[in-house]
């Protein structure tokens, strides 16, 4: 598993590299979402219903790049500084998210849908291990979506944006659209 993440991030990081920004940075998006191809195909996958949660610990990887539909809660304050399953270490004030279906190095957009906030995440862990539960979020973005301490749990949409494949190419998803992400399909 770590092997394939390793390909996938070096496959993100030499298709980032002539962009402006640093190669491997989480949350990178390595092709064009203008480009009328990556539009259709985003446009194709946003009208699909969302997918719910997955049960139990057992993790199935989904490269489709569908959306899902479900509950988002925030990691304990414990997590701090621990390793995360792509290997970094856990900050609150970082993007991560942890996901048990969407591939490692996935980039997504999470929208609470009651509140309507988005926030971009990097999928670089694994969780939530809770029935129901969709997407774990970090402190900082999960205030960010209006997620708050008192209740700790969200209904979201989590809309992959980038996804890695499994021979290393990467393949734009639902949430490449602009937008916030949504349950219902786009008009």
């Amino acid at each position: 598993m770590k092997r394939r993440f390793v390909a996938v991030a070096a496959t993100l990081a030499a298709l980032m590299a002539p962009d402006a920004q640093a190669a491997g940075e989480p949350g990178r998006v390595p092709f064009d979402v203008n480009s009328p191809q990556v539009q259709e195909q985003t446009r194709t996958l946003a009208r699909k219903p969302p997918l719910g949660p997955v049960h139990g610990r057992r993790i199935v990887e989904d490269h489709s790049g569908r959306k899902q539909a479900g509950k988002a809660s925030f990691y304990a304050p414990s997590f701090q500084g621990k390793t995360m399953a792509d290997g970094r270490r856990f900050s609150h004030a970082g993007q991560a998210a942890a996901s048990k279906t969407l591939p490692l190095g996935t980039v997504a957009k999470v929208t609470n849908t009651e509140t309507g906030k988005t926030a971009q995440v990097t999928v670089e862990d694994r969780g939530p291990y809770v029935d129901g539960r969709t997407i774990d979020l970090t402190r900082s973005t999960a205030q960010q979506i209006g997620l708050d301490s008192r209740g700790g749990i969200a209904p979201v949409v989590v809309a992959p944006i980038a996804v890695p494949q499994p021979d290393g190419s990467v393949k734009p998803g639902a949430g490449a659209l602009p937008g916030p992400a949504t349950a219902s399909p786009p008009s």
